[in-house]
């Protein structure tokens, strides 16, 4: 893991495991609001309870669906889970989260079975079409506040930028772990990425515009090998304060699978 130059960071990590749920901490905070997390920590955090639970080494996790229903705090976080569809080839994981009593966050898990299926040359994934992370500037984040996008994470854009609206090619990698002390596991490190889709590729601008997404869905054909994923991202936004943001995933190996959010377009209100 790459440390941070923040000197009172005592706990390097988007959450605590302590008696009864998770703390965040200030890694896990995001744009909109300074009390407010970004909801790729939220997303990896419920992608490890889904994983972890009843866990069978012949299920991986195919498809993430995470409804962000209220805004998460820096309040501690308790989950349940539970397996709402079992089966041998196709399972079903219900992941909820709380604060204070009140549902913050939901996620279904679909597990698909696991199996040597061997595929004909033209089935087989391609390269990634575009530069690879090593080859790419990271943003420099020192002196910025600690949040989830600042200092959480390592972005190297490959195509587009923050400050430019439009469609983004982005390598991202946690920079602190999911959980203090563990290591995140490929699907943790997805679910976090994942959900920078509309922030790198909104047509619209961070000083006027809010473009928040109630929901993430990642869907994937393998876990990525290795710390950085990919994202092709482009966002449609239409007229009725709608928009989606879908994104192509992949690693340095290939596509992995897409994510798509839902978006709530506003204009910001300017004091």
């Amino acid at each position: 893991m790459t440390s941070l130059a923040i000197t009172d960071a005592t706990e390097e990590a988007l959450f605590v495991a302590e008696p009864g749920g998770y703390r965040p901490t200030g890694f896990a905070l995001g744009p909109w609001a300074p009390e407010h997390l970004h909801g790729g920590p939220v997303a990896a955090l419920l992608a490890r309870e889904a994983e972890s639970f009843a866990p069978e080494e012949s299920m991986r996790v195919a498809r993430l669906t995470v409804e962000l229903m209220r805004p998460v705090d820096l309040g501690p976080i308790s989950l349940e889970a539970r397996l709402i569809r079992p089966g041998r080839k196709v399972q079903i994981v219900e992941v909820i989260s709380r604060q204070d009593g009140i549902e913050v966050a939901t996620a279904r898990a679909l597990r698909i079975r696991t199996a040597h299926v061997d595929l004909p040359e033209s089935a087989r994934a391609e390269q990634p079409p575009f530069a690879l992370p090593e080859t790419c500037v990271a943003i420099e984040a020192s002196g910025t506040q600690r949040a989830f996008h600042t200092q959480g994470a390592e972005l190297r854009f490959v195509k587009g930028a923050f400050e430019s609206p439009g469609p983004a090619i982005v390598w991202v990698r946690l920079k602190v772990p999911v959980v203090l002390g563990e290591m995140p596991s490929p699907l943790e490190r997805v679910a976090a990425a994942a959900d920078f889709g509309n922030g790198v590729s909104s047509p619209l601008s961070f000083e006027d515009w809010m473009f928040i997404n109630p929901d993430l869905t990642v869907h994937l054909s393998r876990p990525p090998a290795g710390e950085w994923v990919g994202l092709d991202s482009h966002t449609v936004a239409a007229a009725q304060g709608i928009g989606i943001a879908e994104s192509s995933l992949w690693d340095e190996k290939g596509p992995i699978g897409r994510a798509v959010q839902s978006l709530l377009i506003d204009r910001l209100k300017i004091d």
